[in-house]
């Protein structure tokens, strides 16, 4: 790169002004970058506040399709959905995901009835939210987690959405394979049209507590989850498994957890030519919550100024429990 020198190049020359700074910047953040998880709870008229996430709740299928209306107002693009599953419809074996009238797909459902499409539905795929163990798969008696026996229950828990009215199916299990055989089970089933966004680089991170507080399975986790999620020392490796998930038919690819791993954002965005999407989880979340309680940071420039970071990295989209209160935020 060829520059003039101080003093014929002053670089705060385009900072002086709000309208000169709006002119020059590179990265733009909007509601359409948004994704909202919402927490799907028994029961109607229900309202659970989360305590381990400060202002967040689960809410009854009648009050989903509400936040809905919330999100579309708002100019959101997505919801992405995750039941809390009572303690007694868990099993083993995660029978529940298989059930048509469960909590998320009546959510769907519920969503989609009310609004058609004027908002998207990502659901996650995964046995977690409905094992008694607590881990995304089947296990054996020494509590490995089984791939292809865990694939093959994923891939019904997926048709099970798709009927309900899914758009986007989104695996989380970090399962090697279930992305082929989610896509080639949804073609031969006629949802040749619903996306696939996997989660392609989800790390064994300490960042999830708080969501596991979320959809119940906090105390009930035997082990970890070290065997299928990624080491958070590896990269290359995030790569790899993005490659083979483009291979297998996903359309889009998310990163998890989001800003302690914006450099795997940022080099899965230079070397796929693909949407890349970030998931801002729970603890991160908390976190934010936590230093604007404690007078540390303005909290509105703290939501907006790391939505912005996820932007400025190269993802398309970011998950966030502040999507909503950011999206007014842009726009007000």
């Amino acid at each position: 790169m060829t520059h003039a020198a101080f003093p014929d190049l002053r670089l705060r020359r385009t900072r002086r002004t709000g309208w000169s700074r709006a002119m020059v910047r590179e990265t733009q953040l909007s509601p359409a970058n948004l994704i909202w998880p919402l927490f799907v709870c028994p029961g109607s008229g229900s309202e659970e506040p989360i305590a381990s996430l400060p202002g967040v709740s689960r809410w009854s299928v009648d009050q989903i399709v509400l936040r809905a209306k919330d999100a579309v107002a708002a100019g959101i693009p997505c919801l992405a959905l995750f039941p809390y599953t009572e303690p007694d419809r868990r099993s083993p074996d995660g029978a529940e995901a298989l059930n048509p009238d469960n909590l998320m797909c009546r959510a769907v459902a519920a969503i989609k009835d009310a609004l058609g499409d004027d908002i998207g539905v990502l659901t996650d795929v995964a046995l977690d939210p409905y094992t008694s163990h607590g881990q995304d798969g089947l296990i054996d008696d020494a509590g490995y987690v089984l791939n292809d026996e865990t694939v093959a229950v994923l891939v019904g828990q997926a048709l099970n959405q798709a009927r309900a009215g899914a758009d986007i199916i989104a695996p989380s299990d970090m399962m090697d394979g279930r992305i082929g055989a989610i896509r080639q089970a949804l073609e031969a089933e006629g949802f040749g049209h619903i996306q696939i966004m996997s989660y392609a680089a989800k790390y064994a991170s300490a960042f999830y507590g708080p969501f596991r507080d979320a959809v119940g399975s906090r105390g009930l986790l035997k082990g970890d989850k070290k065997t299928y999620q990624m080491d958070p020392a590896n990269a290359e490796e995030a790569l790899r498994e993005v490659a083979q998930d483009l291979t297998e038919g996903a359309d889009s690819v998310m990163v998890k957890p989001g800003l302690p791993y914006l450099d795997i954002v940022a080099a899965v965005k230079a070397n796929f030519a693909v949407p890349v999407y970030a998931y801002q989880v729970s603890g991160e979340y908390a976190m934010i919550e936590a230093a604007a309680a404690a007078g540390a940071g303005d909290r509105d420039a703290l939501v907006l100024e790391t939505l912005l970071a996820f932007r400025r990295a190269g993802a398309s989209g970011v998950l966030s429990y502040h999507a909503l209160h950011a999206a007014r935020l842009l726009t007000a």
